[in-house]
């Protein structure tokens, strides 16, 4: 790069300002896979256009000689439209999905070059991040590396053209001063990412359940159903459906029924760590509670593509294709006029939503009515764990270290019990005494003159 360039590239990034963001520099320790919860069905649909297929992986208790099943289908199916599936396919799609719990440590606060301030302004919610990556992706901007360094919250971005680089930094805050675009664009000619930088201001088997190889049915219909209501008749009390629905536009949701986002980026306390099942279940039971067993939960909308963070591997095209997403094999043909759209950093174009719904007959007696939507904003069920710093106090920083800790920890009780039910002074009780630590012991000339 000559000399003129870096300067420009240089005077570029001072003129940017922007709100912070906050990069996800935690870990995944846990997930709530389906098998969490008895009497659990699983089904996959692939939908594009009126084309379906349907992937079904019933729960059966008892000798598998004597499971029958009735499932109402839109047309008279083939021999050919039916086959057995693989269920590991749908366990590695349950696992990619899940909801999951996400851990952080804090960082030493007498050392502020590197420390994470959780008393600083608020960092973007998940779904303002998702929102961002959506927005960037849409104009064919991605982001490559997201991470935090010291006081700078840091974005490693390539992009198609100037244009909608431009556009994206404009939207996401910053401001570019005139003739960026023709810089940008001589840049991005020469095949280079841009480095941006802002400143942060802050389990079958337990009970007996025996799962059946599923069973896939092709077929083209333009009703994007699922009858679930024959269900109802031989279940004993109410029944948990998992449907992971893979299409080429957007999320899905259901049109007779309220689609309802489960809460997510929540702190909890850390103890939950241990107990994440039976949060998770408790956590589940009160939404559903709440809307009075009425509603279609959304776990998890996501493009295959990528995941941040990852509870499993995003699936590989194979996979999906033995799930029944056809036009990837008509993509792959060549002679489809409908291209595959490739993605940067992910291997496929199709875009999973994962949905939740306990039911009875009662509360719902209708079938199933989904639609494809527009909407490919990202949403995942996520809770978070952040384990406090736990050395000697050392610095003023510290001892207003752990008096905020004692805030934050009253936060997280209130979240968790009001997620669950959970009483909260059973909650308080389980997280004990918050931000004791070794008092300072230096005179307050050490202190003042410490390094």
């Amino acid at each position: 790069m000559k000399p003129t360039a870096i300067l420009v590239t240089a005077m570029l990034i001072v003129a940017l300002a922007a709100p912070a963001v906050l990069a996800f520099c935690g870990f995944y320790v846990a997930k709530a896979d389906t098998k969490l919860f008895n009497q659990a069905s699983q089904v996959v649909l692939v939908r594009h256009e009126n084309k379906t297929v349907i992937t079904m992986a019933n729960d059966f208790k008892g000798d598998p000689k004597e499971f029958a099943i009735v499932v109402p289908v839109p047309t008279v199916l083939e021999k050919g439209q039916v086959r057995v599936g693989d269920r590991a396919l749908i366990e590695h799609l349950d696992a990619y999905s899940a909801p999951r719990l996400v851990e952080y440590f804090d960082d030493d606060p007498c050392r502020p070059s590197i420390r994470y301030d959780f008393q600083a302004a608020a960092p973007r919610s998940s779904a303002s991040q998702d929102k961002l990556a959506e927005r960037a992706r849409s104009l064919g901007v991605t982001i490559e590396a997201q991470y935090t360094v010291g006081e700078y919250d840091i974005m490693i971005l390539s992009a198609q053209e100037s244009a909608g680089l431009e556009t994206w930094l404009r939207d996401s805050g910053y401001r570019l001063p005139t003739g960026a675009s023709s810089v940008l664009g001589s840049y991005l000619k020469q095949g280079m990412k841009f480095f941006v930088a802002r400143v942060n201001l802050k389990e079958q088997g337990r009970l007996g359940f025996t799962y059946l190889r599923p069973l896939q049915m092709a077929f083209e219909s333009p009703k994007f159903m699922l009858p679930i209501r024959l269900g109802t008749l031989n279940a004993d009390g109410h029944q948990e459906l998992f449907v992971y629905a893979l299409t080429r536009k957007g999320r899905v949701e259901t049109t007779n029924y309220r689609t309802v986002r489960l809460p997510t980026g929540t702190e909890l306390p850390v103890y939950v760590k241990d107990e994440f099942p039976q949060f998770y279940r408790a956590m589940f039971a009160e939404q559903v509670k709440r809307e009075s067993m009425r509603a279609v939960f959304l776990e998890y909308a996501w493009d295959m593509g990528w995941c941040d963070p990852c509870a499993a591997d995003p699936l590989s095209q194979e996979e999906l294709r033995r799930l029944g997403v056809f036009w990837l094999a008509e993509s792959g043909s060549g002679g489809s006029p409908d291209r595959l759209r490739s993605r940067p950093g992910g291997p496929v174009d199709v875009f999973l939503t994962r949905l939740h719904v306990r039911y009875d007959a009662t509360s719902f007696p209708e079938d199933l009515v989904f639609q494809e939507t527009a909407d490919r904003a990202n949403f995942q069920g996520r809770y978070i764990l952040r384990h406090p710093w736990k050395g000697e106090a050392k610095c003023e920083a510290a001892e207003r270290y752990r008096r905020a800790l004692q805030v934050r920890a009253e936060r997280e009780a209130g979240n968790l019990s009001s997620l669950t039910g959970w009483p909260i002074e059973d909650v308080r009780r389980k997280i004990g005494p918050v931000g004791e630590g070794k008092p300072d012991s230096r005179t307050w000339w050490q202190r003042l003159f410490a390094d």
